[in-house]
Parts: structure tokens; C-alpha cells; sequence
């Protein structure tokens, strides 16, 4: 997708945004002012702000957006040094914040008063000082929509992968261990009349559901904070449970929540004890949610099937974790979103975050 046409898809979806939303009475001038605010945009001056973009690989599409009425600085230390970040963070007037380096105190304060808007190129903020932010009125942004369909698929992937055992079974051709002489070698689990459950069922977990409606599952258990509703409860046989139930009750679970105090840890002991001897395990959200040594306790004692995860506890994970030494967990490195077209339409979003943020207008995605 070319950069021209994304951003007038960008601009149409948020005139369209604010058409729906807005009352009929006040619809039509509302739909100008966002018009008007558009052309006088395009007519700043280029000095007018400074963006400081803190990772050198930043898609040149967003560059370009934001160069067209800004003055872009980009960090050139791969991987991010915090240190260049600090020193370039003085002055300017807006951060798109491309790593997962804590945005906290020491930031803003490097950065200077006139600091107007922050934007991550994530959908998960747990790296953010969020309350801070707040405090200070500085709005932030965020780009969880546009993921939503990679991170799906590659949890997928990783659902049958150890559903299906695909790993453990490359293993055994590459240890000549190779026995479908047995009738019963190398049985996985049928992802057919499974009961799936969602640990979080925001934007990415409904995507996942979506896929999931051509494997003929017999239904799903979510746990969230509030329900989804009924109109989407119908539309995925879904049933909102107790995180008891949930483990309990479920077949194959995706773990598809942000990471809270609330969720750290949520997986641990406890609930493998209380999942299924049959049941597996997706996590593709982050890895603090689970208790990496129960984990790895629940998988080398067959407390659950198998797992599938591509966020870990910490990252990078050392080559000698023990987790690599089972046969039963398939793990790829938190490439959930890694395709061309997803990081460049995140960094797009980004940048739109941040020129509607230095006009004073809503986010096209805000964290809050």
C-alpha cells in the first residue's frame, strides 16, 4: 500500500470516525473543522516542532508524513542507546517513541516543558509511565488496531505448531528418531470441538476468534474485565467465566491481555495444576504473565500438553533457558507483528498520532 493512499484511508477513516460519533445537529460543522484544521496543517511552517524519533529503523513512510511539517530527529544507535535518546530528547516537541525503553520521569524531564505529545509504535504501554503522562497532560499514543491481524495469525501458527506437535516431531527426524512404525506416535491435539478460552479478548483476541470460526470449535470462555457484549458474545459463541473456569474448562487458551499488576503472574502453579492434562497454551501478549519456571515445571511433568509463545520472561532469552531443552513448547522470538506491512502501517498510525497531538486535536489511536 502505497504512502498517498494510506494516508488519505487514514484521513477518510477519521473524518468518518467523527461523523459517526458526532450528534446530527453539530455533524456537518464538526466534519469542516476537521478540514479546515487539515489544510492549515499542511500550511505550517516546516520548523515549527521538533519530533524526535527514537529508533533508526522507524519506517521512512512515517518520516516522510511527519517531515511534510515538522523538523524529524532520529536516533541513529541500533540497538537504541538511552543515552543518544536523552541528549536529543531536549527541546522537542514530541517523541514516536520505536523501542521498549522505559518512558518514565527521566524523559520528560530531558525533554523540557514544551513536550506536547508521545506516541509508541506498540500496542502494549506496560513500558510507559502512563500515571505520569496523565499528570502531565501530555497526551500519548498508541497502534494496537493495525497489528491485530499478524500478531492473530502467528498465534495461529503457534496453536497448531504445538497443538500439533511440529517441533517435537522435526526433532525426532533429526535424531533419526523417526518410529510412525507405532499407531499411536506423535498424536497431538484436535483444535476440532475444542473449547478455546482468551485470557484478554480485546482487538487481537477477537481477531484470533474470527480465525478460529473455520476449525469448527465448540465454543470460547473469555476472561476480561468487562464483557464484550452481546451482539460479538453471539457472534463467537463466546461466554464470559471466572478465571477458575476459564483454566479449568479450557482446551486451548490464548493469553491475550496487557500486562498489569493485575495480570503478572496470572499463570502460574496454580492454574496449571487446574488446567487439563490435554490442554495448550498460547501466549502471544508478554511474557511476565506467566511464571516462566512453573511454566516450565507444568511442561516437563505433562501438567499441560504443550505451549506455544512468542513473548518471554525477559527478553532476549539466553540460548541456555531451560525451556529450550523440552520438546513440547514451540518459541519464537516476539515476532507477532514482524511483516513489512504491519510495522510500516504502525509507524503511519504513529505518526498521524503525533501531528494530530501538535494540533491539539484527539489521537487517531489513544492509549487514553
Amino acid at each position: 500500500m502505497c504512502n498517498l493512499k494510506f494516508y488519505f484511508f487514514i484521513f477518510c477513516v477519521i473524518l468518518n470516525f467523527y461523523h459517526n460519533g458526532a450528534a446530527r445537529s453539530g455533524r456537518r460543522d464538526k466534519m469542516a473543522d476537521i478540514e479546515q484544521q487539515s489544510k492549515e496543517r499542511q500550511e505550517e511552517p516546516k520548523q515549527s516542532y521538533k519530533v524526535l524519533v527514537t529508533h533508526p529503523e522507524v519506517p521512512k513512510e512515517a518520516l516522510d508524513l511527519l517531515s511534510q511539517v515538522t523538523e524529524v530527529i532520529v536516533c541513529e544507535s541500533l540497538p537504541p542507546n538511552r543515552t543518544e535518546i536523552l541528549e536529543k530528547a531536549k527541546g522537542v516537541h514530541a517523541f514516536l517513541w520505536g523501542s521498549h525503553e522505559p518512558l518514565n520521569d527521566q524523559v520528560l524531564k530531558a525533554a523540557g516543558p514544551q513536550l506536547k505529545a508521545i506516541t509508541t509504535m506498540s500496542a502494549g504501554i506496560d513500558y510507559v509511565d502512563v500515571e505520569l503522562l496523565k499528570s502531565h497532560k501530555i497526551p500519548l499514543g498508541h497502534t494496537p488496531i493495525v497489528l491485530s491481524a499478524a500478531v492473530a495469525d502467528l498465534a495461529m501458527g503457534l496453536m497448531l505448531a504445538a497443538a500439533r506437535r511440529l517441533q517435537e516431531g522435526r526433532r525426532k527426524i533429526e535424531t533419526s528418531t523417526w518410529e510412525n512404525y507405532h499407531i499411536n506416535w506423535m498424536w497431538g491435539q484436535d483444535i476440532r470441538n475444542a473449547t478455546v478460552g482468551f485470557y484478554g479478548f480485546g482487538n487481537i483476541g477477537q481477531t484470533i476468534a474470527q480465525r478460529l470460526q473455520g476449525f469448527d470449535i465448540a465454543g470460547i470462555l473469555y476472561t476480561t474485565r468487562h464483557a464484550i457484549g452481546e451482539d460479538k458474545e453471539k457472534q463467537f459463541n463466546a461466554k464470559k467465566v471466572p478465571f477458575t473456569e476459564l483454566v479449568e474448562k479450557s482446551d486451548i487458551i490464548f493469553i491475550a491481555a496487557p500486562l498489569t499488576p493485575e495480570t503478572q503472574g496470572a499463570f502460574n502453579s496454580t492454574a496449571f495444576q487446574q488446567m487439563k492434562p490435554t490442554a495448550v497454551l498460547v501466549n502471544i501478549a508478554r511474557g511476565p504473565i506467566v511464571n516462566q519456571k512453573d511454566l516450565y515445571t507444568a511442561l516437563k511433568t505433562q501438567q499441560i500438553f504443550a505451549a506455544g509463545i512468542d513473548v518471554v520472561d525477559s527478553e532476549p532469552l539466553p540460548a541456555d533457558d531451560p525451556l529450550l531443552t523440552l520438546p513440547n513448547i514451540v518459541i519464537t522470538p516476539h515476532i507477532g507483528s514482524a511483516t513489512k506491512r504491519t510495522r510500516t502501517d504502525m509507524a503511519i498510525v504513529a505518526a498521524h498520532n503525533i501531528l494530530r497531538g501538535l494540533a491539539g486535536e484527539p489521537m487517531f489511536s489513544p492509549a487514553y
